[in-house]
């Protein structure tokens, strides 16, 4: 059995969130173990290239370059002050103590209080084909082009919705890949609908603005309001992308497609460690249900960041402020209400903007109770809608756990982040019930593959 190490805090994940938690809590004078599955930090949106690597921070993280040079600069401060387990994957939460796999060996770490703190990965509708070699989530195509400067083909395609599609599109042409197109199935007028909203983050709404003049300025097509069809493909991959806009069919060439509808909270260690979860209607996801301050229904366990909810980075570091100081005052330590208060606010804005974007750009799920029962929904296992309909069958209930049970959907390496929307969107046209009775797909340990001589470690002979 592995030794254990013991802390007063434990934070997971060294994003904007974590890095603020922990810095909050640290500079209170409490115990803090930082622990990220990456070997830097940054998380996701502020991902640091290879050290060998010597690209500007400009040409990095383009408007956001100078909160990204802050955020690794106060990770850098940190590293006197706590504990530090990089390239470190939690596995498993048995109560108060977290299962670890750190340096290849098992390593067991207990917590007074655990603020999680794992963002967020792509929200995914399949289109038919996007099983084939070329089609990536547009996180994975943004990774490629931060952390190694590779592009994921010669002329990509981006497709789906949300701010993070104008992103990634612009971020590969300012690299002097050819993009292929944007492909947006959210329509123009939507984001007049919900300028109000978005309007309560001026800089942040010019800044998406600003995206969208620059593709345009390139000579690269945004077409809005479209219908996704079919990822064409050969043996060798993607060669084409076909859709609907305007009741016409039209065919794109590409060799590679990324693909993604905003993003959704990644959870699973907060439903390990027993955390209850709420139906959010606005954006169709179970969410951590939690208070103000970052509170789960479990005692001393703590959510914040888009692991939490989707309200973006500067939201990020705001609610890992936010989270930090509760957890001072819960052990005793005197906190500014002032400075609370203000963080609320500050909050309270980013949630309103956060509200447009869920208008600007909808999940459509009716493109899943329209795609063809040949698809493929889960991509880890290769399962179609057609065999998840049999697993209703087999299963005599569309409860979604029943039917990953039958069906094998949601079992593979991703354990069922990319496929349980799409899962969960045809169970409820199937049973023709809302998707709050079709049950949340249950995280269950190990949440990422892990070594079977670690399980055997864990357990104590």
């Amino acid at each position: 059995m592995a030794d254990t190490l013991k802390f007063d805090v434990v934070v997971i994940g060294a994003g904007p969130a974590g890095v603020n938690a922990a810095q909050v809590v640290t500079d209170g004078g409490l115990d803090v173990c930082l622990i990220d599955e990456s070997l830097r930090s940054g998380g996701q949106i502020y991902r640091q290239q290879p050290e060998n690597f010597k690209r500007s921070y400009q040409q990095l993280y383009g408007t956001e370059h100078s909160k990204a040079k802050a955020l690794h600069d106060r990770f850098v401060q940190l590293q006197a002050k706590c504990t530090l387990f990089l390239g470190c994957q939690i596995w498993a939460i048995e109560e108060n103590t977290l299962f670890a796999n750190y340096a290849g060996k098992l390593q067991l770490i207990e917590f007074k209080q655990l603020i999680i703190c794992t963002g967020a990965t792509d929200r995914i509708l399949p289109i038919e084909g996007w099983e084939h070699a070329g089609t990536y989530t547009l996180g994975a195509a943004q990774i490629a082009l931060k952390a190694q400067a590779c592009s994921i083909g010669r002329e990509v395609a981006f497709v789906g919705s949300g701010p993070l599609l104008y992103l990634v599109a612009a971020q590969y042409a300012k690299a002097g890949i050819k993009v292929a197109g944007v492909f947006d199935t959210s329509a123009w007028y939507l984001r007049l609908l919900a300028l109000p909203k978005l309007l309560a983050q001026p800089r942040v709404l010019i800044n998406g603005v600003k995206l969208t003049v620059d593709l345009l300025m390139r000579g690269i097509k945004i077409r809005a309001g479209i219908k996704p069809i079919k990822i064409e493909n050969n043996t060798d991959g993607v060669t084409g992308f076909t859709y609907e806009v305007d009741d016409k069919t039209i065919t794109v060439k590409t060799d590679a497609i990324a693909l993604g509808y905003h993003l959704r909270p990644e959870t699973q260690l907060a439903d390990l460690a027993g955390c209850e979860f709420t139906f959010d209607t606005t954006s169709q996801q179970w969410l951590v249900k939690q208070t103000r301050e970052g509170l789960t229904s479990v005692p001393n366990v703590y959510v914040a960041g888009d692991g939490a909810k989707i309200l973006g980075a500067d939201a990020a570091e705001i609610k890992g402020k936010l989270v930090g100081h509760t957890v001072l005052r819960n052990a005793g330590i005197s906190v500014s209400a002032k400075t609370v208060s203000k963080l609320i606010q500050k909050l309270q804005k980013w949630e309103i903007f956060a509200s447009g974007i869920q208008t600007a750009f909808p999940w459509p799920k009716h493109f899943v109770e329209q795609m063809s029962d040949s698809t493929i929904l889960c991509r880890c296992e290769c399962i179609t809608k057609h065999e998840v309909k049999s697993g209703v069958t087999l299963s005599g209930h569309p409860e979604i756990n029943r039917v990953k049970a039958m069906s094998r959907v949601g079992m593979g390496r991703c354990q069922g982040r990319y496929c349980a929307d799409a899962q969960a969107t045809t169970l409820a046209q199937i049973a023709n019930k809302p998707l709050t009775d079709i049950g949340r797909l249950r995280a269950q340990a190990p949440i990422k593959p892990t070594s079977m001589r670690l399980a055997g470690d864990s357990v104590d002979e």
